[in-house]
């Protein structure tokens, strides 16, 4: 280990500052957030530096550097872009037993800076020892991805419960085994949804719940939507949550590429459903949640897109709700708008679409037919989830209800996955079209389908840097 990784208490101490550029701005920002007493020597100070300067938060010690100004300081930085300068200010602090560091010079430092993850008062930090910086702060950019926002505030309401948790536990394995799972049960839920207030009583419970012997986990459900397909975008939030789950129950539509993101150790259940194909039957996933969620188990539901729209996630909400099981929901980029981006057709454009709806192809069979009459209005969209099977339905019932036969259509395959397939055409060719394409499919009706052409190919390039451009099947 070539450096000792220790976190100094700044706080009022005397920290000298070698540099009045940008590079000294950054580090200055660091000092600031630690509290440092900063002193500032330079011939002349940035923008940035002066407005600090200017209300009183750096003080301007002088122009020129003098070894006498090492005297009285905790550490210091050089940051100028004078390398004589910089050795000069290291050698004297080095003599001093005052600990330097000269930015981007690595052998004259007698400390580091690490790439730093900050949710204080959790600070994480990550070091090459000056070896290859790049590299720590791509490490510290995937952390960044995998630790909540959220995790100070739990420190901090962790940290008021302390003293309370040492008189009412005794031993150092009961209070580890204790904090282990609040950490990874429904106090941490709580605070990462913003519910402080509910957080501090359920960590309070739990130590009540605790001290009287009861140390079972209490079960709960996500609700996660994994996006169209695309790992990329898969959200944060849900990255978070899948990386605390026990089990996960998940759809046909969430791709191989975001179960691989899931908890190595966690046990996976398909519980899909096809057309024409064997399916687990809702009820029987409605019964597995509970079933799980009540044996302690941290409970996600994958699905596909969103899990509020066409998603059914809401019938599964309601079954927990009525079991008593604690849940939450991370919403999900919804298939119409992933697609759609991806195959280059905006859902509205001023020039061609004011609104869109979104309708699925399936509806219960005790359900109320859909108003055609509203839906072949003009100059809006048409995002058709699940509806390939009942596209000759469709383009019938608009057409009859006053939808132009030459409306533009286009039906997007596996959107958003780097073999994405693109058909385009009219109305009166969409049952054509969705015969030829592969599942999943979504159906686009409108206007604004005729930019696929203009915007398509840029779309797709933030998909996947150096993808190969999706199919494109043009009927019109």
């Amino acid at each position: 280990m070539d450096y000792l990784p220790i976190f100094a208490d700044l706080k009022q101490r005397p920290v000298l500052v070698v540099g009045g550029g940008d590079v000294a701005a950054r580090k200055i920002d660091l000092l600031q957030r630690a509290g440092a007493e900063i002193r500032v020597v330079a011939q002349a100070l940035s923008a940035e530096i002066e407005h600090l300067h200017q209300q009183g938060l750096v003080h301007w010690l002088a122009r020129s550097f003098d070894p006498q100004q090492l005297d009285e300081v905790f550490l210091v930085i050089a940051a100028t872009d004078n390398s004589q300068l910089n050795a000069e200010v290291y050698a004297e602090a080095d003599k001093r037993r005052v600990l330097a560091n000269v930015v981007d010079d690595q052998p004259r430092c007698s400390f580091i800076f690490p790439s730093i993850i900050d949710r204080s008062p959790l600070v994480v930090a990550v070091s090459s020892g000056g070896q290859a910086p790049v590299l720590a702060r791509m490490l510290r950019e995937k952390l960044e991805a995998l630790l909540p926002v959220s995790l100070g505030q739990m420190a901090i309401l962790a940290g008021g419960l302390r003293s309370k948790v040492k008189q009412q536990l005794s031993s150092i394995g009961a209070r580890r085994r204790f904090w282990e799972k609040a950490f990874g049960g429904r106090f941490a839920t709580l605070v990462a949804s913003g519910q402080t207030a509910q957080a501090e009583r359920q960590l309070a419970q739990d130590l009540a719940d605790f001290a009287q012997g009861d140390e079972g986990q209490k079960g709960e459900i996500a609700l996660v939507g994994a996006g169209p397909g695309d790992v990329g975008l898969l959200t944060l939030r849900g990255l978070q949550v899948m990386q605390q789950a026990d089990v996960v129950l998940y759809d046909h539509l969430v791709s191989d590429e975001t179960l691989d993101l899931v908890r190595r150790d966690a046990e996976r259940i398909c519980v899909g459903k096809r057309a024409g194909a064997h399916s687990v039957i809702q009820e029987e996933t409605n019964r597995l949640l509970v079933e799980l969620a009540q044996q302690g188990k941290r409970v996600v539901r994958l699905k596909g897109g969103d899990p509020f729209i066409f998603g059914r996630g809401g019938e599964e909400l309601q079954v927990a709700a009525a079991a008593g099981i604690p849940f939450q929901v991370v919403p999900g980029v919804t298939a119409a708008a992933g697609a759609t981006a991806y195959a280059g057709i905006p859902l509205t454009h001023r020039d061609h679409a004011q609104s869109v709806t979104f309708i699925t192809g399936h509806c219960r069979p005790d359900g109320s037919g859909l108003d055609w009459a509203d839906l072949a209005r003009a100059r809006q969209t048409l995002a058709i989830y699940m509806g390939t099977m009942k596209a000759a339905d469709i383009s019938r019932n608009l057409i009859a209800h006053g939808r132009e036969g030459n409306t533009p259509v286009a039906v997007i395959s596996r959107g958003t996955r780097p073999d994405q397939q693109v058909q385009t055409g009219t109305l009166q060719q969409l049952e054509q079209l969705a015969q030829q394409a592969p599942l999943p499919a979504l159906l686009v009706i409108g206007e604004v389908v005729e930019l696929h052409h203009q915007i398509a190919w840029f779309g797709h390039q933030s998909q996947a840097e150096g993808g190969s451009r999706p199919a494109v099947v043009n009927l019109a």
